[in-house]
């Protein structure tokens, strides 16, 4: 299994200040997030993209760049691409350029987007807001599989024979297809012999297995060989599971209130909180033994080949999640590795 990391570039209080962190300073630590999870033998690192003041990743291969720049091994992913508002001829030639600059370790995860202020922002109707995530996925994968694309749709300006450049150094660049709570992502992702990335926040983990079976029996009906699974959950490590607890609380609920006040979610209780910290909840808050052991019963449910760690769920003191990072690289990663190999030996 690759285990890693992934962030949108979180920007709230500050809790060792108790100001608004700056924009800069938030790609400062990110860098050096980056630069450490590399060191410590971590598979992936991945930056969402946000439109919003309180994130400060709009432009996440801008950021992927800087990081390859840092880093010599980790696999460097966006998590995600809002592609229904983009335009895929510049999301393919951004990462191919970032496949060449980093030998090889690019990646790009697309979804249709959880926020829409990219939509109005680019021009686009939340009404074609399906259609435009289909049609533009169906450009992607073309510009990967061929040098040259004629292709036509109804969002974007035809391509008649057009080169596109430059080309990646993998072959094909991987294209990865983000999930949240919609069967029919999971069985199209299936459908197109796509890796998918299921994204569980809340909830109880076992309700989304479902997803993962329509996944792979679509890339079977379709003749594909089953395809890569990724998980990808909110949580923090730290020494202690309380230390953990009470170092995460203060900025998931943070986050999680002011999503709830745009959505009609009542607020987070700690209650709540402690709750998806047990072994069937959804975060993955608490020592690295404990980490190691949601990961494995996860794996048991799932079968997944990639787990990404969303670590910073609002802003936390940079020393702590540096700390953090050093657990699940050097601790957590080792441990689930060995046993799924142990497991896989005995099968």
């Amino acid at each position: 299994m690759e285990i890693g990391i992934y962030t949108f570039g979180e920007r709230t209080v500050d809790p060792e200040t108790g100001q608004l962190i700056s924009p800069e300073e938030r790609l400062r630590r990110l860098m050096e997030e980056i630069e450490l999870a590399d060191q410590v033998g971590l598979d992936v690192f991945g930056i969402g993209e946000h439109h919003r003041p309180d994130y400060t990743v709009s432009a996440p291969a801008v950021v992927l760049a800087a990081a390859g720049a840092r880093t010599k091994r980790i696999r460097l992913t966006s998590a995600v691409n809002v592609l229904s508002s983009d335009d895929p001829v510049r999301v393919f030639q951004q990462f191919a350029t970032l496949d060449l600059l980093t030998q090889g370790r690019a990646e790009i995860m697309v979804g249709r987007g959880s926020f829409i202020e990219s939509f109005p922002l680019f021009g686009y109707d939340l009404k074609d807001y399906d259609e435009l995530f289909e049609e533009k996925l169906d450009l992607l994968l073309k510009l990967r599989e061929s040098e040259k694309v004629t292709w036509s749709g109804k969002h974007r300006p035809p391509l008649d024979n057009r080169g596109v450049y430059p080309r990646p150094l993998q072959t094909p660049l991987p294209v990865w297809v983000a999930v949240g709570g919609t069967p029919e992502s999971a069985i199209r992702a299936g459908m197109l012999g796509l890796p998918m990335a299921l994204g569980i926040i809340g909830g109880l983990p076992e309700r989304f297995a479902p997803f993962a079976r329509l996944h792979r029996e679509a890339a079977q009906k379709a003749g594909h060989k089953p395809p890569r699974l990724s998980i990808n959950s909110h949580g923090f490590l730290a020494d202690s599971s309380r230390e953990a607890a009470d170092t995460a609380y203060p900025a998931f609920k943070t986050m999680m209130d002011r999503l709830g006040r745009e959505r009609g979610w009542p607020p987070m209780t700690r209650e709540q909180f402690e709750f998806s910290l047990s072994l069937r909840g959804a975060n993955f808050v608490g020592s690295p033994e404990q980490v190691i052991e949601k990961i494995l019963f996860q794996h048991e449910i799932f079968g997944h080949d990639r787990f990404l760690l969303q670590l910073t769920v609002g802003t936390l003191p940079h020393k702590k999640v540096l700390h953090a990072i050093e657990l699940l690289g050097t601790k957590v990663a080792p441990a689930v590795k060995r046993e799924i190999a142990r497991a896989n030996r005995k099968s």
